[in-house]
């Protein structure tokens, strides 16, 4: 029903922000990474989501439209609810999850609170289509580790001890290529 709230910011906690529209206060739950990009705001415009529960009417409110549409892909898949939809939204940005997801990087999206081991993989499998592919500019940690074991075995192939070979690897950019980081590895070897 509601697309989205703009008025002056009434009240602001890092739960909560009330937006007076026209007379009339609307309590919004937000994320952190909200709270952060209004706080020093009067007038704010907050992308909603309604949830209407047998027991409660609860408003969420977004700083950018892309965070709404990751809440509301969080909130499809089995076994997140909003509350926790919100609390990955407030440990991870947008493009952090957007790239763990792609990436298949469950370890991180296990990181955060109330986020176990089989909701961080179903969130994965069920979502990986859904968001596509990795923003450019950000590199997951998981495609950063591959690239690394992906070093590591061509320079033991190379007859480089492992031991040496990983030290060595650890010391280089962990955002090269594999091709970059074996050349860079064997001229310290």
């Amino acid at each position: 029903m509601f697309e989205y709230l703009s008025g002056k910011l009434a009240s602001l906690t890092a739960a909560t922000a009330v937006v007076d529209c026209g007379g009339v206060g609307y309590l919004l739950e937000i994320s952190l990474n909200t709270y952060s990009a209004i706080q020093t705001q009067t007038e704010v415009r907050l992308w909603v989501h309604e949830v209407v529960r047998e027991d409660a009417y609860q408003l969420y409110g977004f700083y950018t439209q892309s965070e709404r549409e990751m809440f509301r892909l969080l909130i499809g898949v089995s076994g997140v609810g909003a509350a926790t939809a919100r609390m990955m939204l407030s440990s991870l940005s947008v493009d952090e999850l957007t790239s763990a997801i792609a990436s298949q990087d469950d370890k991180m999206l296990k990181r955060v609170k109330g986020v176990g081991a089989k909701t961080a993989q179903r969130i994965v499998l069920e979502l990986q289509d859904k968001v596509g592919s990795v923003p450019s500019g950000v590199v997951s940690t998981a495609a950063v580790s591959r690239s690394k074991e992906e070093a590591l075995g061509a320079l033991v192939m190379l007859g480089f001890p492992k031991a040496a070979a990983d030290k060595v690897l650890q010391s280089l950019d962990a955002s090269l290529s594999v091709e970059d980081l074996i050349k860079q590895a064997l001229q310290k070897l």
